[in-house]
């Protein structure tokens, strides 16, 4: 403890005392110094404000053209503050969003609690699509609502700051802010990214903490031809301080002989020995664990509308609790002490069942919630789960977007943009060395589409494509693209039945007129659906599909799972995509074997948890330090030219 305190007393110590050295070239703009800095490959705004340890929106002001993107060799102007100036980000009226994979303007919208024409305001461009990188501007929250869990506005964490900086800059202790943001560890609290900060007033504005330091007012007679500006660096200070501690003074000329009052900043060691204390023991914050335990008897409640009047949901409903069945049968029999509560809660559009049962002492007391199918339900069990602080698994929806504000969620379903970045991911790692072709459709592509993904990720790692539109004549104009010294992989377009069979129809042809080309083919998870009628020729041509689930007919696990449940229930599986008992035995499986293991705070332990599903791979990730988890897991599936079939889980 005493040698962190060591350590930060003299990191801020180093900082007031020394001056700012930088190997780049110096340039003078209207009387203002700024390095001049040349972006270089796959650099964006956050690493660039890194490396000069300087807030985004500085730089932005002096290169308004760096907001739509930096491209290789792009000059910046980067001012260079007075060596005892610390420049802050003002995020009172809009913050900054570095984009991630996987994300959209829609997601972005849910995350911060505001619209989609909010953030196309502020950033025109982003109409025409977002990439991995760029910096959106997103408006500040402002305003107190009724609903409590809404009052949060955001911050965008800047160079120098520290988790014991920012809760002095809103007036609230470390702990408020790690509990605002269950996710928030050493390793996520990085430059760039975005916390949430509960608010209680509305349109109050805040300045960044200015560290250990003592305001002084000092007295200064303007001289003849000084500026604001030449002022503000003498003393350390910016031109707005001035401004502000000098009301009505003119910002264009200033009156030779006149009056300021200087608001200086002078270095306390005392306060940087309190801050030194404070900043250590909100680190050890930031390292912290949850503690976990086991639980001795596991409560767990299965939430479903098993009387919904729909006759084909009703019967997947009910297939995926038998299946969830035989995961809670499976446990028992290796002693794990287990109850399983199951509620009918109503139809999807009328949840005042569902209401009524969660003021239970049953489902109080639950461990472990799984249910809910329509977003009303969904709402509900979300909102009750933040109360009473219980893990909640949503096994179905892909598009509710609760998950992004509720750190106790976890989505089975992977949202459909995700699964494309993640694929698009695998596919460029495994085929990077391969000639690559695309089949375009005559059909209009998605922004976010699966194509589009791909080919964005393949331009920024300069990695060469081709394309052709699939046609009547592709046969003669597909050999001219293929290349026989190396593998070509060919992607349509579309997962379409029609557009499979038509590719199918030229490669069945083009293998018979040249062999000396190796072709295989890549696709969608849909495909696997067409198994009965494209099998042999999905096996003739090496053929790959991502899915997030897949079953392999004759793998171990299915074959005992089948028989299992045949066993159990007298009859067959119902053909459907996902099969929904094997999805309720694959979720119950994951989540009753972790919290078994881990207790109720099993989420730190993800990584940590390995079982033999049947049909999903697992693999959840937060989508920001206050959200929940999102299954991001994908297999890989090789359709090989020994009519094998080979399921490989890149989920990690």
């Amino acid at each position: 403890m005493n040698r962190l305190y060591l350590i930060v007393l003299f990191t801020i110590l180093a900082f007031w005392a020394s001056a700012q050295s930088s190997p780049y070239p110096k340039v003078v703009i209207d009387g203002q110094e700024f390095y001049s800095y040349e972006v270089k490959p796959g650099e964006g705004l956050f690493s660039i404000s890194r490396t000069f340890e300087l807030p985004i929106d500085q730089i932005l002001k002096y290169n308004p053209s760096a907001k739509d993107g930096l491209i290789n060799g792009q000059k910046l102007n980067i001012p260079i503050p007075p060596s005892n100036q610390n420049l802050v980000l003002d995020q009172n009226s809009v913050f900054y969003h570095n984009v991630e994979r996987g994300e959209t303007v829609y997601s972005l919208a849910a995350m911060y609690n505001t619209t989609v024409e909010a953030i196309y305001k502020l950033n025109p461009p982003a109409r025409d699509g977002i990439t991995i990188g760029a910096v959106l501007e997103i408006p500040q929250r402002k305003i107190i609502s009724d609903v409590k869990e809404e009052n949060y506005r955001y911050h965008s964490i800047s160079p120098k700051e520290t988790l014991y900086s920012v809760s002095r800059t809103y007036s609230l202790t470390p702990e408020n802010i790690i509990s605002a943001n269950p996710g928030l560890s050493v390793e996520t609290f990085q430059i760039g990214k975005t916390i949430r900060i509960p608010f209680f007033e509305s349109n109050e504005s805040f300045s960044s903490y200015a560290g250990p330091v003592v305001i002084e007012q000092r007295q200064h007679k303007v001289k003849r031809s000084e500026t604001l500006f030449s002022i503000s660096q003498q003393y350390g200070v910016t031109v707005e301080e001035l401004k502000k501690q000098n009301p009505g003074i003119s910002t264009t000329e200033l009156s030779t002989n006149s009056t300021l009052s200087i608001p200086v900043k002078r270095f306390d060691k005392e306060l940087a020995r309190q801050d030194a204390t404070n900043e250590s023991q909100a680190n050890i914050l930031l390292s912290r664990r949850k503690d976990f335990e086991r639980i001795n008897v596991m409560q767990v409640g299965l939430l479903m509308p098993f009387l919904e009047e729909n006759s084909a949901q009703k019967s997947r409903i009910q297939e995926y609790y038998e299946g969830f069945l035989l995961a809670v049968e499976k446990l028992k029999k290796e002693g794990v002490n287990l109850e399983l509560y199951v509620f009918d809660i109503g139809t999807e559009n009328n949840t005042k069942k569902l209401e009524s049962l969660l003021t239970t002492m049953e489902i109080q007391n639950l461990d472990l919630v799984v249910g809910g199918i329509s977003d009303n339900q969904i709402k509900i069990l979300s909102d009750f789960s933040k109360s009473k602080n219980i893990k909640y698994v949503i096994p179905f929806s892909s598009r509710n977007t609760e998950v992004l504000s509720n750190g106790n969620i976890f989505q089975v379903n992977t949202p459909q943009v995700k699964l494309y970045t993640k694929a698009s991911q695998v596919f460029v790692e495994k085929f990077n060395k391969s000639n690559i072709v695309f089949l375009d459709t005559n059909e209009d592509h998605k922004k976010d589409s699966l194509m589009i993904v791909m080919k964005k990720d393949l331009n920024n790692r300069s990695i060469p494509y081709k394309s052709i539109p699939i046609s009547d004549s592709m046969n003669e104009d597909l050999i001219s693209l293929l290349d026989e010294t190396k593998d070509n992989i060919l992607i349509p377009a579309s997962g379409d039945i029609g557009v499979l069979g038509e590719v199918l129809g030229t490669l069945n042809e083009l293998k018979k007129e040249s062999p000396e080309f190796n072709i295989d083919l890549f696709g969608y998870p849909e495909w696997q659906t067409y198994e009965y009628n494209y099998l042999k020729d999905f096996h003739n041509h090496g053929t790959y599909i991502y899915s997030s689930f897949y079953v392999n007919r004759n793998g171990r696990e299915t074959v005992s799972f089948r028989e299992n449940f045949s066993k159990w229930y007298k009859k067959d599986l119902q053909k459907t995509y996902p099969q929904y008992a094997m999805l309720g035995y694959d979720t119950g499986l994951f989540f009753l074997t972790a919290l078994h293991k881990y207790g109720r705070n099993f989420e730190t332990k993800l990584n940590s948890i390995s079982v033999n599903t049947v049909q999903f791979a697992f693999n959840f990730e937060r989508a920001n330090n206050w959200s929940g988890f999102i299954n991001t897991g994908l297999y890989l599936v090789n359709y090989d030219t020994n009519s094998r079939i080979i399921k490989s889980n890149m989920s990690r």
